[in-house]
């Protein structure tokens, strides 16, 4: 009897729709496109999820200063994001919206349970906010009273609100950092998030008066939930909390949060706070990104160093941006994007080292071999150098180590380059060495291409196909397919078109 897959929950923050998405929203859809693509070849039963955050002050002032109807707006915004993902290849599973009904319901019953649980409290909120980013600062956070993020004034507020005690969850947050492992990811941040709760934790208010556009609490509805506590509710919405989903406990038990540092307090604090309060774990992991840099800044539209993900694809194509993505920085670090860069990485190691490689072989083949490939022999190409390559990669993949993963499979290319030179195929007479040298070359190229397939996600089943290889091999459990040998050869082919033409300057 067959086990059912393993459930595999991973989840984006959901963006607010008072702007365009970029480039930096497009980093964190990449990973955890990348994510889910690889966990789906692991064999497991994978929930992607994304969406939009459409409640609270900032998008109903967005909506107001452009004379939009608010419901309009969010619209029109939602489906920004959804045809940006799309044109990146983004295979997300659900995309929710937090004005649905499924959100309303899971939203009321997540407070109400959290209010019977005695933490939640009517009190009076006096303080710092920040509308751009929908949160409350104290004193010694400003920094010479404007939002730490985003360089604004603060608004001072003063209004009767619901708070949740959130001081009462010192202790069991701790505990969760220190007997979950790797509960956040990678460790810096977990030290981060750690030193935040050991300075003490203060209640926060969790509704407002002032504002109506958002969801009641369910035993006072003169007060809607704050933006913050509503949309964090957004990842058990989705996998069924509120509905009698089946699979919510699965899900729940193995969920992953991918997110930006910027809201490392709201998903490291306050979300494992709230989950308690509400009788549930924890979040088995949340993964924090570093930010995408523009001359040391953060990038951002609204600082005018905004890159839009979009264009910057239709100029050097979606696998190469999502490559340079993937390759060029470690999850958790900021890193500087430049153009230069995404330049060097392309020319270098896709249309030089891989790309050129199957150009190469597979020209030699048609010509040498009448079309007709051979299958892996190992006679040139050590078969300890590729596992060895092929176990690092896995390992990476599976410990969210992107780039370095992406770093094996470029140096497996640089070998197969190198075996290419030794043994200079085009002068080789002997027809069984020829065929043992052209077969181990494919076979790299095979690995290469399964391997990458989470990344280049146009590319690789033109690679497969180019050597004769069904292209379907990477739709299902694909990392069985990384295994050394599997490359029996017998296919007839033609000259492969060059699939990353050189950018040149």
């Amino acid at each position: 009897m067959t086990s059912a897959p393993s459930e595999y929950f991973i989840s984006t923050p959901i963006y607010y729709v008072n702007d365009a998405p970029h480039l930096g929203h497009a980093y964190t859809m990449i990973n955890s496109d990348v994510f889910a693509r690889w966990h789906r070849g692991l064999g497991e039963r994978v929930l992607y999820l994304t969406g939009t955050d459409e409640h609270g002050q900032k998008i109903s002032d967005s909506a107001a200063k452009a004379g939009m109807d608010v419901g309009d707006w969010t619209d029109s915004y939602a489906n920004k994001f959804k045809e940006t993902w799309a044109s990146l290849h983004i295979s997300y599973d659900d995309f929710i919206r937090t004005t649905e009904e499924r959100h309303s319901v899971a939203v009321r019953k997540f407070l109400q349970a959290v209010y019977d649980n005695g933490y939640i409290y009517k009190g009076k909120y006096e303080g710092l906010y920040c509308v751009s980013c929908e949160s409350y600062y104290t004193a010694t956070e400003a920094i010479d009273s404007n939002c730490p993020v985003h360089k604004r004034p603060l608004t001072v507020m003063e209004e009767e609100n619901y708070f949740f005690k959130l001081s009462a969850f010192t202790e069991a947050i701790t505990k969760w950092y220190e007997e979950v492992d790797d509960s956040v990811f990678p460790d810096f941040r977990k030290n981060e998030s750690a030193a935040f709760v050991k300075g003490g934790l203060e209640d926060i208010s969790i509704s407002r008066v002032s504002l109506k556009w958002g969801i009641p609490l369910p035993w006072d509805e003169s007060h809607v939930c704050y933006v913050w506590f509503d949309a964090l509710i957004n990842y058990l919405t989705a996998i069924g909390y509120g509905s009698d989903d089946p699979l919510f406990e699965a899900r729940w038990e193995n969920s992953h949060h991918l997110i930006g540092k910027d809201i490392q307090r709201f998903h490291c604090v306050w979300w494992p706070a709230m989950t308690m309060a509400a009788g549930l774990r924890p979040p088995r992991q949340v993964l924090v990104h570093g930010w995408l840099l523009v001359k040391g800044e953060k990038m951002a539209k609204s600082g005018g160093n905004g890159v839009d993900a979009v264009s910057l694809s239709e100029i050097y194509g979606v696998d190469a941006v999502r490559y340079y993505l993937m390759r060029e920085y470690s999850l958790g670090s900021d890193g500087d994007f430049s153009l230069e860069a995404l330049e060097q990485r392309y020319n270098v190691e896709l249309a030089n080292n891989l790309g050129n490689l199957l150009s190469r072989v597979t020209n030699i083949v048609f010509r040498n071999l009448g079309g007709v490939t051979p299958g892996y022999s190992g006679e040139i190409a050590d078969r300890a150098v590729l596992d060895g390559h092929i176990s690092s990669f896995k390992d990476h993949m599976n410990g969210y180590l992107t780039s370095k993963a992406l770093e094996e499979i470029a140096a497996m290319v640089r070998y197969a380059n190198v075996l290419i030179e030794e043994n200079a195929p085009w002068k080789e007479k002997d027809p069984e060495r020829l065929s043992s040298i052209l077969g181990d070359l494919l076979e790299i190229i095979r690995l290469a291409a399964v391997a990458l397939s989470p990344v280049l996600v146009s590319a690789s089943p033109k690679i497969l196909e180019a050597i004769g290889v069904d292209a379907k091999v990477i739709e299902g459990n694909f990392v069985s397919e990384l295994e050394v040998g599997r490359y029996v050869g017998g296919s007839i082919i033609e000259k492969a078109a060059p699939l990353f033409p050189r950018i040149e300057g």
